[in-house]
């Protein structure tokens, strides 16, 4: 009888100590299986929502592959764009991750991985403006997207900025593109990325596209400065893609014209 119970005792014991180690690692699990992303949900084609209200696009997709192979799950985090590195530092997104692009400015604030997609800063008219050059700006009314890096090329070239009437700053480039289209702005400045593709989405015809721009950039990822296992995790997998034609692939889904 006292063994019985004795072996009923040990066998009880050792289900709460499975138990306890499997709650243990459910919560250590948990504790680092998920990712928060940060992103404007207004940037076709890098990440925006579909017409059911989905979040998708070439950064998305990019994402979903990049946490499979590190053994992650991502969560996609809307925020205001202007507040990015703020978020960033302050831990509530880990990742900024939509079309961003790498400044010396942001490398004081931010670590970076390696370059992933090239963009320019175009600018953008109606079809029948008579602005045809940077210097055809002087005297006009400018819009761009605030706190981005369209807005930074602007005032690297501060002797063309101070020649405009206004320059203004909208929270999102659909917003800048409404203005320009309502007659109120005459020129928008703009990742060419999101450019051609909301005019190919409403009609290239109704715009023009200047020969000249305000420069080529690099888009990269942008991370908290200590996190260095997650930087070199990710570029790691994003070097992976690139060699077995994952990147390419998905490249394909977004940008097939090119």
């Amino acid at each position: 009888m006292k063994k019985s119970v004795l072996k009923t005792i040990k066998f009880a014991a050792l289900l709460i100590l499975i138990a306890l180690m499997a709650a243990g690692c459910a919560k250590e699990q948990a504790e680092t299986e998920e990712l928060i992303m940060g992103l404007d949900d207004t940037f076709a084609p890098m990440g925006f929502r579909d017409e059911d209200g989905n979040l998708v696009g070439f950064d998305v997709d990019l994402a979903d592959e990049v946490s499979k192979r590190i053994g992650v799950t991502i969560k996609f985090q809307p925020i205001d764009w202007s507040m990015k590195e703020t978020e960033l530092n302050a831990g509530n997104i880990d990742l900024i991750w939509n079309g961003y692009t790498i400044t010396p400015e942001r490398q004081e604030k931010v670590a970076f991985t390696k370059p992933y997609l090239e963009n320019s800063q175009i600018i953008v008219t109606l079809a029948d403006s008579d602005i045809n050059t940077k210097a055809d700006l002087a005297g006009k009314n400018v819009t761009v997207q605030a706190e981005s890096s369209a807005l930074d090329a602007i005032n690297s070239e501060p002797e063309v900025a101070a020649s405009f009437a206004s320059l203004v700053e909208f929270s999102t480039n659909n917003e800048a593109f409404s203005d320009l289209e309502s007659g109120r702005s005459d020129a928008l400045v703009v990742d060419e990325v999101n450019a051609r593709y909301y005019m190919k989405q409403v009609g290239e015809e109704k715009y023009k596209v200047l020969e000249e721009d305000f420069g080529d950039e690099e888009y990269g990822i942008g991370l908290r400065k200590e996190d260095t296992e997650l930087l070199k995790k990710i570029n790691d997998a994003m070097d992976e893609m690139k060699k077995d034609g994952t990147y390419d692939a998905i490249y394909a889904k977004w940008f097939a014209e090119n």
